[in-house]
C-alpha cells in the first residue's frame, strides 16, 4: 500500500478513513472498455488507490479518440489502448497492480474475466457486453457498474450483486442504436459519466449507504438536467435476449450474415439464412436454435414476431469487436 499522505483528502472523510482506505488497496476491478468511459473511470480508480485493476479492450489509439479520452496523447496514436491506459496510470500509481487483456469480453469468456473480480465495471459502449455481463454477473453474485453516453446525454447504474440485473431496466435490445461516429459526442459528458461510474465503485467499495446498487443516474446535459431513481424492487423478465456461446450440440446455429458481411459461417454447420428469409426458411420445430449476427440486434429483431420455439439465441463471440459503439 503507498503511503497515506497522498490519499490525506479523502481519508479525512468520515466514509473512508484508514480502513477504508485498505479496502480500496484490497479491491481487485474489472473494467471492460478503455475509451470515452473507461479513461476516466481508470484515472479516478487508480488515483483512489484501488489496488488492482484489470483493463480489457481490443481497440487502438485513433486521433478521432482524443478529445475525449484525455489518458491518450498524439504520442500514443496507433497504440493498443490498453498499453498507452496502463503506461499512463502507472505514471500515477506506481504500485498499482495491472492486468492488461488486450481481447474483446465475449459470452466465452466473461465467466472467466469476472471471477477474480471484486466489482465489475462495463465502460464498453457495447450493448452486446452490457447484458453479457449483467448476465454473467447475475449468475455470480457480482456487482456491475454500467453505463452509456452519447450526444449530450447518458446514464450510469448499480446492477448485480444481489440486486436488480440491467434486464430488470433494460429488458430488451433497442431497435437501432446510433454511434459517436453518426450521432456526435460531447467530451465532458462522457467524463461526468465516467467519474460517476468510479464515485459507484468507491461507494460500493467504501459501503456507503444508500447502496449504489439498485440505483441509476441519468445526464440530459443538452438541457443541464441531471436526475435519478432507485429500481430496487424491479423484476428482470422471465424470457428474453440472452448471450451465449454455441455450445448446445442439439441446436441449430442460424447465421444471420450474408457471405460478403462473413465470408466464413460461424462454426461447422451453421446454416445461413438471411433475416428477411427466416419466416420461409422451415426452420425444425421444437429444435433449440441459435441466432448468430454481428451485434445481436438482428437476432433480437427476429424474435417477436416468430412463433418458434428459440430457446437460445447468440451473440458469437467471434463477432463481439466493436458492436454498437456508443462513445
Amino acid at each position: 500500500m503507498p503511503e497515506l499522505s497522498r490519499f490525506a483528502r479523502q481519508i479525512a472523510l468520515p466514509e473512508v478513513g484508514a480502513a477504508g482506505q485498505q479496502r480500496l488497496a484490497e479491491t481487485h476491478v474489472l473494467v471492460v472498455g478503455a475509451g470515452g468511459l473507461g479513461c476516466p473511470l481508470l484515472l479516478y480508480l487508480a488515483c483512489a488507490g484501488i489496488g488492482e485493476i484489470t483493463v480489457m479492450d481490443t481497440d487502438r489509439v485513433e486521433r478521432s479518440n482524443l478529445h475525449r479520452q484525455p489518458l491518450y496523447t498524439l504520442g500514443d496514436i496507433g497504440a493498443r489502448k490498453v498499453e498507452a491506459a496502463g503506461a499512463a496510470l502507472r505514471q500515477r500509481a506506481p504500485e498499482l497492480t495491472l492486468h492488461l487483456r488486450p481481447e474483446a469480453l465475449g459470452a466465452f469468456n466473461a465467466v472467466e474475466a469476472i471471477a477474480a473480480a471484486d466489482v465489475v465495471v462495463d465502460a464498453a459502449d457495447s450493448f452486446a457486453v452490457s447484458y453479457i455481463l449483467s448476465d454473467a454477473c447475475k449468475a455470480a453474485t457480482k456487482p456491475l457498474i454500467s453505463a452509456s453516453a452519447l450526444g449530450l446525454s447518458g446514464y450510469v447504474g448499480g446492477y448485480c450483486g444481489g440486486g436488480p440485473c440491467l434486464r430488470a431496466v433494460f429488458p430488451d435490445l433497442p431497435e437501432q442504436a446510433a454511434t459517436c461516429a453518426s450521432a456526435g459526442v460531447l467530451g465532458p459528458l462522457v467524463g461526468m459519466i465516467g467519474a460517476a461510474q468510479a464515485q459507484m465503485v468507491l461507494q460500493y467499495v467504501l459501503g456507503t449507504a444508500p447502496s449504489v446498487l439498485g440505483q441509476l443516474m441519468r445526464f440530459d446535459m443538452g438541457a443541464l438536467s441531471p436526475s435519478a431513481f432507485r429500481f430496487d424492487g424491479a423484476q428482470a423478465p422471465e424470457d428474453g435476449l440472452r448471450f451465449v456461446a454455441l455450445t448446445d450440440p442439439r441446436a441449430l446455429v442460424v447465421d444471420l450474415r450474408d457471405s460478403a458481411e462473413a465470408p466464413e459461417p460461424v462454426c461447422p454447420g451453421a446454416r445461413r439464412v438471411l433475416p428477411q428469409d427466416l419466416v420461409a426458411a422451415s426452420l425444425p420445430e421444437g429444435q433449440p436454435i441459435t441466432l448468430v449476427c454481428h451485434s445481436g440486434l438482428r437476432a433480437w429483431r427476429e424474435l417477436p414476431p416468430r412463433k418458434r420455439k428459440m430457446k437460445t439465441n447468440s451473440y458469437h463471440h467471434n463477432d463481439l469487436a466493436k458492436a454498437l459503439t456508443r462513445a
